[in-house]
């Protein structure tokens, strides 16, 4: 069964205030991209990988691209105002006889092979798979005008998602059909609406998404440790 990726690499990374695309920020003289990036080339359940990029930087990524030490085929397409533009982009570049999308943020650079084969894999069995963790803090809903505590929430039902999210492709092509003007906060939202419950798989708390100056400076720490 053909599977291809998505990494989803065109946030500008405006919190960062970085000189380029957050994906090209260089950490250990390497792209943030080319961690995650690397990690689909080496997987042998991945057959090809398309790469959103910023669309006024996609030389530049074609060149990271060409430098990571490519492996299998790479495609780099433009990405679009919001982060399930950009997917939806991704998905008009995927071949006909593919049968299984595998979703993952650029900026998270600690995946690992075991994390998305088994997310690949779960998903070849039960359509749609995500990878999350659960939960540490006490999570309360709060009224966001007075501040006030409305509920605490029962920690054992919450987990935190990340990516690589893995669905069937026609699924997912059909949950992007139904994409109106709301801007979803991951593709499995999309999913969820067809009445489709993705299979949970449990991630790793340092599969971070890198968002602000912290999360750039832990990212250094962890990967220098290695």
């Amino acid at each position: 069964m053909k599977t291809q990726a998505i990494i989803v690499a065109a946030g500008r990374g405006t919190r960062l205030k970085a000189q380029c695309p957050k994906p090209l920020i260089a950490i250990n003289n390497k792209p943030l991209l080319a961690y995650s990036l690397e990690v689909f080339q080496k997987c042998s359940l991945v057959d090809s990988i398309i790469v959103v990029a910023p669309k006024d930087s996609l030389k530049s990524f074609e060149k990271a691209i060409k430098n990571s030490g490519r492996k299998k085929f790479v495609r780099c397409v433009a990405g679009g105002k919001r982060r399930c533009d950009s997917v939806a982009n991704g998905l008009k570049a995927l071949d006909r006889d593919t049968q299984f999308v595998a979703v993952h943020d650029g900026a998270r650079p600690f995946l690992t092979d075991k994390i998305l084969r088994k997310c690949i894999l779960i998903a070849k069995k039960r359509k749609a798979a995500i990878v999350a963790v659960p939960v540490k803090p006490t999570v309360k809903r709060v009224n966001p005008r007075s501040l006030t505590v409305r509920q605490t929430l029962n920690r054992d039902e919450l987990w935190e998602i990340q990516t690589p999210q893995v669905f069937e492709k026609q699924i997912l092509l059909k949950a992007y059909a139904r994409l109106g003007v709301e801007t979803p906060t991951d593709d499995a939202q999309l999913v969820e609406r067809l009445g489709i419950g993705p299979k949970v798989v449990l991630g790793d708390y340092r599969n971070i998404k890198i968002t602000t100056n912290e999360d750039l400076a832990f990212a250094r720490f962890l990967l220098a440790k290695e």
